[in-house]
């Protein structure tokens, strides 16, 4: 009851200082009643999902007069995040993640994540190995040795070249022996058109995060060969790709970042409505409904993150091949 007393007034709280900004005066918060939320990926993917539940919690639980989602997709992120640059309003945000740390490095861009403002981490998710339910290949050992006989022949697709699924790719060629170089990666930006792909026969396997294929794998359309958490998924009864003796394990994470632009002042009232949002009844329900973990953090702790994830995905790509 406590808890629940402690979110109301959070949310209560936020909600004032959202409808305070709307009205006159000219400062920098007479924006923030109308948020809007980038997602820089094509519908249908991770960050497109994160954006829709984030603007599905924050109307729900009536955090700010109205949330628009955008898409801006292309290069792993990195087209919304050189249009972030040049964003002046103090109420918008971008969600990012580990994908676009490494399409920074993979891309020639002006503009990388050191360059925004830090507002907050929000989930984490285990990557999925699938085949389409007719593929011969029934386990991971049987697509890799595929990959091994046939090279090339073998496609695997997933997100933007140099994102999460682009790189788990390559360290699981690397951790079984075989050379990058034969990996055969056919980028999407958005998870439906690698879902579309898979279900077309027209690759012959796909990497993702787990909630972009579950669906598809509890219909049995898809086939999950092995996930890339620590442990086993609670939704997928596959093994993690560390039980099966590879030693590879990569979560991706997602966040929200504004433009390095704004108010100190702007910074917190974003960061008060984030925390305000994870807070409510809605996210909590969206955090289920998705089965994503929870790894909110704001402030100094995720500006500190941030940073050790783009020094430690740089050796990481230089290991596998994708950067020099």
């Amino acid at each position: 009851m406590a808890g629940q007393h402690t979110r109301l007034l959070a949310a209560v709280a936020v909600a004032g200082l959202v409808l305070a900004g709307c009205g006159g005066g000219g400062g920098a918060g007479d924006e923030v009643g109308r948020l809007e939320i980038m997602a820089p990926a094509d519908p249908g993917g991770g960050w497109d999902q994160t954006a829709r539940a984030m603007q599905a919690a924050i109307d729900g639980a009536g955090l700010a007069d109205s949330v628009q989602v955008s898409n801006v997709g292309g290069a792993g992120g990195t087209v919304g995040l050189q249009k972030l640059a040049t964003e002046r309003s103090e109420s918008y945000l971008m969600v990012t993640g580990l994908v676009m740390v490494g399409a920074v490095e993979t891309n020639e861009v002006d503009k990388r994540l050191e360059d925004t403002t830090p507002i907050a981490r929000l989930t984490a998710e285990d990557e999925v190995v699938v085949v389409p339910a007719e593929s011969p290949y029934r386990t991971i050992e049987e697509l890799l040795a595929a990959v091994r006989e046939k090279g090339t022949g073998v496609s695997i697709t997933g997100g933007s070249a140099g994102g999460t699924d682009h790189i788990l790719a390559g360290m699981l060629l690397q951790a079984t022996g075989i050379d990058p170089g034969k990996l055969n990666y056919v980028p999407y930006s958005g998870g439906g058109e690698s879902l579309a792909a898979l279900l077309g026969g027209k690759v012959d396997a796909g990497i993702s995060g787990v909630g972009e294929y579950v669906e598809q794998i509890k219909a049995g359309k898809l086939r999950a060969l092995g996930t890339s958490g620590p442990k086993e998924h609670p939704e997928l009864k596959v093994p993690t790709f560390t039980k099966l003796g590879t030693g590879v394990e990569l979560i991706n994470w997602r966040g929200v970042v504004a433009p390095g632009s704004i108010s100190v002042a702007a910074k917190d009232r974003l960061v008060e409505l984030v925390t305000a949002m994870h807070a409510s009844p809605q996210w909590q329900e969206e955090l289920a409904k998705k089965g994503w973990t929870d790894t909110f953090q704001t402030g100094h702790d995720f500006s500190t993150f941030l940073t050790k994830e783009i020094g430690r995905i740089k050796p990481v790509l230089q290991e596998i091949g994708l950067v020099s």
